[in-house]
């Protein structure tokens, strides 16, 4: 998680076109604006996506299928907390199937989904670097390497805990 102040939707105009004035003159423009409206957000909401398309001559469906395509962005808000389990072969290979499923029972949310406090998003990842520790989690922007089921839920505890 960054520790940026995000901007409230209400402010998604302005975000819009500070990212458009920053970026639109560039080749290849649509990935750093879409980085700097979720960087802004914390997302890319849907009233984003006609603003940058006329932005940058495309159309709606064009930006929209960038969005989607890649896992890193985001259409809805993340909880207050982001867990990435890693689901690349060699986590895979070594238990990363079973640890989703525990951290969808730890977390009380399935993966792609963020808890109905608002408190947790799981997400799938697709290779945190990390492939000779496998498996990995990234919990906001701490790596966590050879992770089990007991060390998921110490480390789910430390973010309970007070600081």
């Amino acid at each position: 998680m960054t520790d940026a102040v995000p901007v409230f939707p209400s402010d998604l105009p302005a975000s819009v076109r500070s990212a458009l004035a920053k970026h639109a003159s560039k080749p290849g423009a649509l990935l750093p604006i879409l980085h700097d409206v979720q960087d802004a957000l914390g997302y890319i909401p849907a009233d984003a996506v006609p603003l940058i398309a006329k932005g940058l001559n495309l159309s709606r469906a064009e930006v929209h299928g960038v969005i989607k395509y890649y896992h890193h962005f985001r259409s809805e808000p993340a909880g207050r907390i982001v867990v990435q389990v890693c689901r690349a072969e060699s986590c895979q290979a070594c238990g990363a199937d079973a640890l989703m499923g525990h951290a969808e029972k730890a977390l009380d949310c399935k993966s792609h989904q963020t808890r109905a406090d608002g408190a947790y998003t799981l997400e799938p990842v697709y290779c945190l670097g990390m492939c000779a520790l496998s498996p990995a989690i990234m919990v906001g922007d701490q790596l966590h390497a050879r992770m089990t089921p007991e060390k998921f839920d110490s480390v789910v505890a430390s973010l309970r805990a007070p600081t």
